[in-house]
């Protein structure tokens, strides 16, 4: 993945925007573990229910191959995008740039199982395990049809149970399951981000099979959440950090819906100093606090889609534990 060279939470924020290059859930097919062959989904029937759309936009959004035009609107303003996804060798790449306003390029490219850069981001987790645990902590109904970037699609309207966790709409192309337009709500009702294809090539299946990387474990880190919100886990990232002896974790959590990321680092310069407390960003918050530990400052910053009380609530309870990443792990049954 590559972004602008900012520091690593505020390039994460910019991750939301290309929402619609990858949208699903990052999937794995437990049958096979050769990948998922693209070309089982013109197979498929048209969904019946709700979760089988979302099902279905899952497996879309990793699959089509396409060039696209976008627009977010947000508190920002206005933004244009272009967009592109492209699959080789069963790897994806993925990119997109602002066509007004400070230059800023997103690329990105990996296995399916990778971390996923959007509000839908579950790593090497299948539908069938994601899609049980986004039904215990949102509510998910059709909300009709629409025509968008001149396509006919089908609204999905999700709504949160609880109020740890926005509620978004969904439109998606009838005949692909493609993601065409994403409304981000907040628990009052307020619409926080609208961000929408206005042209979408015509999309191609790809013809092969897509690959995934192996679903790793997350290992014992010192660096322990003191509270989690109810649903959230952790997933595991293609590569850990350490500073000395201290590990750093970007850490990724996720109810198979709405994510956020944890990052610490040690605080060497005052130049790398955030004001504690919470930052907009967008249409994301940053909760940043400061620790000492062992004569050293620390820096945490907690960020993601999320209501920013959960993001804030969940800085304030980060911990260091060295006896947690030493303890041997328990053996499976």
């Amino acid at each position: 993945m590559r972004t602008s060279k900012r520091a690593p939470y505020i390039s994460a924020a910019l991750m939301a925007v290309v929402y619609l290059l990858s949208s699903g859930l990052a999937v794995s097919d437990e049958k096979s573990s050769g990948g998922f062959d693209c070309r089982q989904l013109d197979r498929l029937e048209t969904p019946a229910s709700p979760i089988g759309w979302l099902e279905r936009s899952l497996w879309a959004s990793r699959c089509y191959l396409f060039q696209a035009r976008g627009v977010r609107i947000s508190g920002d303003g206005v933004r244009t995008l272009a967009l592109s996804r492209a699959i080789r060798d069963g790897v994806e790449r993925e990119a997109a740039s602002y066509l007004d306003g400070p230059a800023v390029v997103y690329e990105g490219h990996g296995r399916i199982a990778r971390d996923s850069l959007s509000g839908l981001a579950v790593g090497g987790v299948s539908p069938s395990a994601s899609l049980p645990i986004i039904d215990n902590h949102y509510r998910v109904s059709l909300g009709g049809e629409s025509r968008i970037a001149g396509r006919p699609s089908v609204r999905l309207d999700i709504e949160p149970l609880d109020s740890l966790r926005y509620g978004h709409r969904l439109w998606l192309d009838r005949s692909t399951g493609l993601p065409l337009k994403r409304v981000l709500i907040d628990a009052d009702g307020q619409i926080i981000e609208t961000f929408q294809m206005t042209e979408l090539d015509q999309p191609t299946l790809y013809e092969g099979a897509v690959a995934f990387d192996a679903s790793t474990e997350v290992p014992p880190q010192p660096w322990q959440l003191g509270w989690l919100p109810t649903g959230y886990r952790s997933l595991a990232l293609p590569q850990a950090s350490s500073i000395d002896s201290l590990p750093l974790g970007h850490r990724l959590y996720s109810d198979g819906l709405a994510s956020f990321s944890v990052f610490i680092e040690p605080l060497a310069t005052p130049d790398r100093a955030l004001t504690p407390g919470l930052h907009r960003l967008g249409v994301s918050y940053a909760a940043v606090r400061h620790l000492r530990v062992a004569g050293r400052i620390y820096q945490v910053v907690v960020m993601g889609e999320v209501p920013p009380e959960v993001l804030r609530r969940v800085a304030a309870q980060v911990e260091y534990r060295p006896a947690v990443a030493s303890q041997p792990r328990s053996a499976t049954p």
